[in-house]
């Protein structure tokens, strides 16, 4: 919201006027402002209209030539007021429209002050009490997205006790200070898990128990998020540190439990969800796992992924492991298989792939660089999915005649679905959850896909993503070699 600076006109007309109440004048001021309307002893008095140089006007009653009554004033950059207007200032019942939204309610001295509503060009919107433009008092704020806070405002912000409900569906009453959570307050997370306790700037700190999705019941005093003593007060280590000692171990594992290719045409895949504070892509990578070993027959899986809850039994999903498991699939398969990557996470507009897990600072990961971390899969057939916004960009760096690239979006368009709750993005429910369940064909389930994402897109308001798909005839042919004679395929 921008504040409106108060307009005061001293417009004394002299030397065009007389003693009679009430005369009417069509004239230029001295300062070029042109006046239509009716004069009293040499004053704008009663209906009229005055237009500047630069183009704003005001039209409506005035009084001893200043702007009072009901008016519309319109400025040079296009913002409007229509309302009450008092001693030359807003003032009273009115709306005010400019580029950033539209106000209305009571105004005092040019400002809205009291109780009011405020609609922004997003779609955002408040209702409530108002002081000197700002969101105060009591109000309901909802955002573009659906998420709503609720209760005690302050200098336009959530500040003190209320409620706030997000798009995913999460919970949170208690105290605020500045939107975050900070204070005593009660977190019902979409995943299932709760908190009662204490937070500080949005995380969990202070005395508090977590509630865990499955029943699992974390007591005790957390540190910025992390709980660090436990109901006894006794020091608990840290499960950052006990996951970077486990790592090795972990990709290890995985790796050990690459089987070596044999003599027929074999799936190998791995799945990567890159967003660790989300719980979609991890959801979204198990689940195109389990599909490609279920109904793919897949010979050989690594699964890498970054989630808050799963530092310590999964190998992350970073460069580095990265780098030894594509090693591991390059040494373990044969140039008669077939590889099927897919990458799950946000993405960028200059077309990196994000890589996040909390507490821990990686770097995002280019197109280019996935590129050359591909190379020691040069000579194998490969399948490589990427769904993120922007993925599009991720084509060109990665296509040749062996590697089929499908990507969720356009290079200039986002991506949808990547929401804590749901169990998969847009594109990844409509290829894998539903196209690859009707169809084997690669190309005919990326039409299938297509066309759901932008039924559902359309049906959201959603600027279409339109996915993209590079799909050279040799990979094609394997895919169908690997379909036809993987384990219970008709004949």
């Amino acid at each position: 919201m921008r504040p409106l600076i108060p307009l005061l006109l001293g417009c004394l007309l002299v030397a065009c006027g007389d003693d009679t109440p009430l005369t009417s004048a069509d004239g230029v001021l001295p300062d070029g402002s042109r006046y239509q309307g009716t004069l009293a002893d040499g004053l704008l008095q009663g209906e009229g209209r005055l237009d500047y140089p630069d183009g704003s006007h005001y039209q409506g009653r005035f009084r001893h030539g200043l702007f009072h009554g009901p008016g519309f004033l319109q400025y040079a950059d296009g913002t409007i007021y229509q309302g009450e207007f008092e001693d030359g200032q807003l003032n009273g019942e009115g709306m005010r429209i400019d580029s950033d939204g539209t106000l209305n309610g009571t105004f005092r001295h040019g400002l809205l002050d009291g109780t009011g509503s405020y609609l922004a060009a997003s779609g955002a919107r408040y209702e409530g009490h108002f002081a000197q433009d700002l969101f105060s008092g009591q109000g309901r704020y909802e955002d573009e997205h659906g998420s709503v806070w609720s209760g005690e405002f302050e200098d336009g912000q959530m500040h003190g006790l209320g409620r706030y409900t997000d798009e995913d569906g999460s919970l949170y009453d208690g105290a605020f200070k500045q939107w975050r959570y900070h204070g005593q307050g009660h977190l019902q997370r979409a995943d299932g898990s709760h908190y009662q306790g204490q937070f500080r700037r949005g995380r969990y700190h202070g005395e508090g128990t977590l509630t865990q999705a499955d029943g699992t019941v974390l007591a005790g005093t957390w540190n910025n998020g992390r709980r660090v003593r436990d109901d006894k007060g006794q020091r608990l280590p840290d499960p950052l540190e006990l996951a970077l000692l486990g790592q090795e171990r972990l990709l290890q594992q995985a790796i050990d439990a690459l089987p070596a290719s044999t003599p027929a045409p074999e799936l190998y895949t791995l799945a990567f969800a890159g967003d660790g504070q989300q719980s979609v892509f991890l959801r979204e990578a198990d689940y195109v796992s389990e599909l490609l070993s279920r109904a793919f027959g897949a010979h050989g899986q690594i699964t890498l992924v970054n989630h808050r809850d799963h530092l310590a039994d999964r190998p992350l999903a970073t460069r580095e492991n990265l780098r030894r498991a594509i090693l591991a699939l390059a040494e373990r398969s044969g140039p008669e298989d077939l590889i099927f990557l897919y990458f799950t996470s946000h993405g960028s507009s200059d077309h990196r792939l994000a890589l996040e897990q909390p507490r821990l600072a990686l770097e995002d990961l280019p197109a280019t660089e996935l590129a050359e971390l591909l190379q020691p899969l040069a000579d194998r057939p490969k399948v490589v999915v990427v769904s993120a916004c922007f993925s599009g960009g991720f084509i060109e760096p990665l296509k040749n005649d062996n590697t089929l690239v499908m990507t969720a979006a356009r290079a200039d368009r986002v991506s949808f679905g990547c929401s804590e709750e749901s169990d998969f993005t847009y594109f990844g429910r409509a290829l894998f959850a539903e196209a690859l369940q009707r169809t084997d064909d690669l190309e005919k389930a990326f039409e299938l896909a297509s066309a759901t994402v932008a039924e559902r897109e359309q049906a959201d308001r959603f600027e279409a993503s339109e996915p993209q798909l590079w799909a050279p005839e040799r990979v094609l042919e394997r895919w169908r070699l690997i379909t036809k004679t993987r384990p219970g395929a008709q004949p």
